[in-house]
């Protein structure tokens, strides 16, 4: 007894249906694939982990990076302040060594400026002690170079007689490689200026 031949429309048919069924399990199966792999970088970027001392694996929050660089701004500029500003015949080279590392050519002018007008050698030959009592700097860091501005309040203790000042300075923040110890936040001040000095009472401080 002769096997009945198959409608070869029905054949194309179901391999047509099979191919088709295979290449959209394939699509969904990458598609799937595709949005793990997403899902798991945002998790893995916004989380670090640490392990226990039981062996266990405990996820710590990352703060968002926008206020980590602010973070390490304010401290970068507030480094340098002192370092630039809280100065006396003890420890100034020092300091001033340790200010230029933080800053671009802008700041190794304005220091051989200040070392030209005999600013250092009048700390030197009168025993002045220069001393920051105060930084308070405002950062822009929603753009590149980041622009800022520092209110730093220091005094100038002449002995017998001690004055306070007021020094308003501008400039710019952009990202260098980390330098330890001489550069830890990876920020470097650029278009640095002394924008106004003034002196003021102690009244004035306190407002």
């Amino acid at each position: 007894m002769k096997t009945p031949y198959k409608n070869i429309y029905n054949v194309l048919k179901l391999n047509r249906f099979i191919v088709l069924a295979v290449v959209i399990g394939a699509v969904l199966t990458c598609i799937v694939s595709v949005v793990l792999v997403v899902k798991l970088h945002k998790e893995t970027v916004n989380n670090a982990f640490v392990v226990n001392t039981d062996g266990s694996v405990i996820p710590i929050k990352l703060v968002s990076q926008q206020e980590n660089l602010e973070v390490e701004a304010l401290a970068n500029l507030e480094l340098f302040h002192t370092y630039f500003y809280h100065i006396d015949a003890s420890n100034y080279e020092k300091h001033l060594e340790k200010a230029l590392w933080l800053g671009n050519s802008s700041i190794d002018a304005l220091y051989r400026q200040k070392k030209a007008d005999g600013v250092y050698n009048r700390i030197l030959q009168y025993s002045l002690l220069q001393r920051v009592l105060s930084i308070d700097s405002k950062i822009d860091i929603q753009s590149k170079p980041y622009r800022f501005e520092t209110k730093t309040i220091f005094e100038i203790n002449r002995g017998s007689v001690t004055d306070i000042y007021e020094l308003i300075t501008t400039g710019n923040l952009i990202h260098v490689e980390r330098n330890f110890p001489k550069n830890t936040h990876g920020l470097l001040i650029t278009n640095f200026f002394e924008n106004t000095l003034k002196k003021i009472n102690y009244e004035d401080r306190k407002k």
